[in-house]
C-alpha cells in the first residue's frame, strides 16, 4: 500500500543477467521491500537467463519477475521492465546496489511536487569488495558506476542522470520511445551511454524542463568487484567511455554530447591535479598514485573519443547514427 501523502504511483524495475550477481540481487530487493513509502510494483527483468529467471521466480513470490522480451541487454531489458508496469513514475536501480529506505518517499516527493521536473537521480555510493585501491581517484568513479568528485553536492539540475540510480516519468519514457543504445554483459565498448543518450532526447522533446540531481536521493553499496577494482579494468573502462561519448556526439552533437564533459575537463580535473600535486610534495605518494591516474584516465577516454568519432565516417557507423537522427527527428515531430 502507498503512504497516505503519495500522490503518484512509483514502479521500480531491477534487471539482472548473471547469478554471480544473486547474493546482491537479494539485498537489493530486501531493500525495496522495507522502504518507507513503498513501491507500487516491483519488476525484476531477467536477462536471457533461463536459470536465474527460474530461480528469481520461485525466490521473490511477491516481484513480478519477467524474461527480457527484448533485444538482449541493459537497454532492452529496462524497456521491458518499463512496458510491464504502468506506474506514473519508474525508478531504476542496479541488482547489485541498495536503496536506503528512504529513496522512493524522497523521489516521491521531488516528482509531486515539482510536476515540470522530467526525472531524479541521486547519489551512488561504492562497496569495495577488496578495499579501494590507493590509487583510484574520486574524480573516476563514475568508472565503477557511482557518485564521482565533481558531482553536485546540493540538488541541481543536470545534463543526464545515473542508470544505478534514476527515475523517470512514465510520460516522459513513452515519448522518447525507451532506451535506445545499450550494453550487453557487464561491458560492451562504446555502449554504455543509453541513460545519457534518452536524457538528452527527453530533454530535446522538453524545453524548460529538466533533471534533477538530489544527492539524498541515495543508493549505497554499489558493488565493486576486485575484478572492477584493476588498473586494467580502470583503463578499458576509460577507453569505452570515450568510445561511447564519441558516438553520442557523433549523432546528437557536441553540445548535449559534451556538455557535462567540459565541465568536468575545465573544472574538476584540474583540482585533482593540482590536489595531488600538493599532496606529493607534502610526502603523500598515495595522492601522486591519484594524480597519475587522473591524467592516464583523461588520455585514454580522450583516445576513445576519437576513434568514436571515426565511427561516424565507416559504413556501420553511418547507419547507426542515421536511424538514430531519423528516430530522434519522427519524435520531435510528433
Amino acid at each position: 500500500m502507498r503512504g497516505a501523502s503519495s500522490t503518484a504511483t512509483i514502479a521500480v524495475v531491477v534487471c539482472a543477467y548473471t547469478e554471480a550477481r544473486w547474493d546482491e540481487l537479494v539485498e537489493a530487493i530486501s531493500s525495496l521491500d522495507t522502504q518507507m513509502r513503498p513501491a507500487d510494483e516491483i519488476v525484476l527483468v531477467i536477462d536471457h537467463h533461463d536459470d536465474l529467471l527460474a530461480r528469481a521466480v520461485d525466490r521473490f513470490p511477491h516481484v513480478r519477475v519477467i524474461p527480457n522480451s527484448a533485444t538482449k541487454g541493459l537497454s532492452g531489458a529496462r524497456n521491458s521492465g518499463v512496458r510491464a508496469t504502468s506506474s506514473e513514475i519508474v525508478a531504476f536501480i542496479d541488482e547489485d546496489a541498495r536503496a536506503t529506505p528512504e529513496w522512493l518517499a524522497r523521489i516521491d516527493a521531488r516528482l509531486t511536487t515539482d510536476p515540470e521536473l522530467l526525472g531524479v537521480g541521486g547519489s551512488i555510493i561504492p562497496r569495495w569488495m577488496s578495499g579501494r585501491p590507493v590509487w583510484f581517484p574520486g574524480e573516476f568513479l563514475w568508472v565503477v558506476g557511482c557518485t564521482y568528485t565533481g558531482t553536485p553536492t546540493e540538488p541541481a539540475y543536470v545534463r543526464n542522470l545515473i542508470g544505478c540510480n534514476m527515475s523517470i516519468r512514465r510520460t516522459v519514457l513513452e515519448r522518447v520511445d525507451g532506451f535506445r543504445i545499450g550494453r550487453v554483459g557487464s561491458l560492451s565498448i562504446g555502449y554504455e551511454n543509453d541513460e545519457t543518450e534518452l536524457c538528452i532526447r527527453a530533454r530535446r522533446l522538453h524545453p524548460g524542463r529538466h533533471f534533477l540531481h538530489d544527492p539524498d536521493v541515495l543508493v549505497v553499496d554499489h558493488r565493486v568487484t576486485p575484478a572492477r577494482s584493476t588498473f586494467r579494468y580502470f583503463v578499458k573502462r576509460c577507453f569505452s567511455e570515450g568510445v561511447s561519448k564519441g558516438r553520442l556526439t557523433s549523432a546528437l552533437g557536441a553540445n548535449d554530447g559534451l556538455a557535462s564533459e567540459r565541465e568536468y575537463l575545465l573544472r574538476t580535473v584540474p583540482a585533482a591535479i593540482a590536489s595531488a600535486a600538493i599532496g606529493t610534495c607534502r610526502g603523500r605518494w598515495s595522492d601522486g598514485l591519484r594524480g597519475l591516474a587522473v591524467i592516464g584516465g583523461v588520455l585514454v577516454t580522450g583516445s576513445g573519443f576519437a576513434i568514436g568519432s571515426v565511427l561516424r565516417w565507416t559504413k556501420a557507423g553511418r547507419r547507426h547514427l542515421t536511424l538514430q537522427n531519423r528516430q530522434t527527428a519522427e519524435l520531435t515531430a510528433r
